[in-house]
């Protein structure tokens, strides 16, 4: 692989990085500025981090990677046609893809010439929790990188409330992430519980929001209050208990970082993308798309304390991997080998 200082000067004798080595790259990502997407949250720290390493950045929804040294891809599938653009301007220059979640266990299943295309045309692959390399075909092995991403820890220590046992649901309503099992599972606690789950997160359809409108007004236990700013979501995790994630499927959760930094416990959906990022031996996994057993772990956390400091005692020792230090030292490791450090 050709270093940065090799692509300064192009064929047609334009300078394109600058001496000192700064590159300038080109990143895409299908969520559009306003949005509060996992896409679009990865794209903004990942520009900033790469800002940090000396690099211009410019970040949009679709670029053809014109005059660009590097690009850096979210989402295989959507972002195909800018990473099938720039691979044939530029083949030999650095091309670094991230595996969303529907990379991963669907769309390289429903449109795999597109998917895999783009992997094929990566120098690297990036992808979001350890357990990845399960799912995609062997070939793209020795391409495939981890890089958690990383969160702040809670500008001050965590007060959960007492009138409820607030437990959090945080995600945008939709099919993947399963969005209303937490409510399901609520309904079935005993009438002695003071459980109440808060649920924040855009609806991504109008459907959802009938949904989850109907849900709330049959089920008192659960309150959505829609899509709100990231500080109201840190203020909710310092309020609650615990955390529910319950997707059917995800590439590594930006959410579950952001608990984990906050010392606050997670009871997840025991799939592939929640295992990689918890480990192996969490103890707060429940059978996916399964209220019942979901219902039990909620009763456990609310009614055994040891339960939830257990959990809470394992979600402190994963902390490490998710600082924001780590993630900036995954980056510029990588950049180093692909040549573009």
């Amino acid at each position: 692989m050709a270093s940065a200082a090799d692509y300064a000067i192009e064929a047609h004798g334009r300078t394109t990085a600058l001496i000192d080595g700064s590159m300038k790259i080109s990143l895409v990502t299908p969520a559009g500025r306003q949005s509060r997407a996992g896409n679009r949250t990865t794209a903004v720290r990942w520009a900033r981090i790469l800002r940090d390493l000396g690099h211009r950045v410019h970040v949009s929804l679709d670029d053809d990677g014109q005059g660009a040294d590097m690009m850096v891809a979210v989402h295989a599938w959507r972002s195909a046609a800018s990473i099938a653009a720039f691979a044939a301007t530029h083949p030999d220059r650095p091309l670094v893809v991230l595996l969303a979640g529907t990379d991963i266990y669907a769309f390289q299943h429903s449109h795999p010439e597109t998917t895999l295309a783009s992997l094929d045309h990566a120098t690297a692959i990036v992808c979001l929790h350890d357990l990845v390399h399960r799912a995609i075909p062997r070939r793209y092995g020795k391409k495939l990188r981890v890089i958690y991403q990383s969160s702040p820890p809670l500008p001050k220590p965590r007060d959960p409330a007492r009138r409820h046992f607030e437990v959090c649901v945080v995600g945008h309503l939709r099919g993947e992430k399963d969005s209303l099992r937490a409510a399901l599972a609520a309904r079935s606690m005993p009438e002695s519980s003071k459980l109440k789950i808060v649920h924040l997160g855009q609806a991504h359809t109008e459907d959802w929001a009938r949904e989850a409108r109907a849900e709330m007004n049959r089920n008192p236990r659960y309150d959505w209050r829609g899509e709100v700013p990231g500080w109201q979501v840190r203020r909710q995790f310092g309020r609650s208990q615990a955390m529910v994630i319950s997707s059917v499927m995800e590439g590594g959760a930006n959410v579950v970082s952001e608990a984990i930094t906050a010392g606050l416990p997670v009871l997840a959906s025991r799939i592939d993308g929640n295992i990689g990022l918890l480990g192996e031996d969490y103890g707060g996994y429940y059978k996916v798309e399964d209220e019942k057993a979901l219902a039990a772990l909620l009763h456990r956390a609310e009614t055994e304390p040891a339960f939830l400091r257990g959990l809470g005692g394992q979600i402190r020792k994963l902390q490490p991997k998710f600082r924001p230090a780590r993630e900036v030292a995954a980056w510029r490791t990588l950049l180093k080998d692909i040549g573009a450090g």
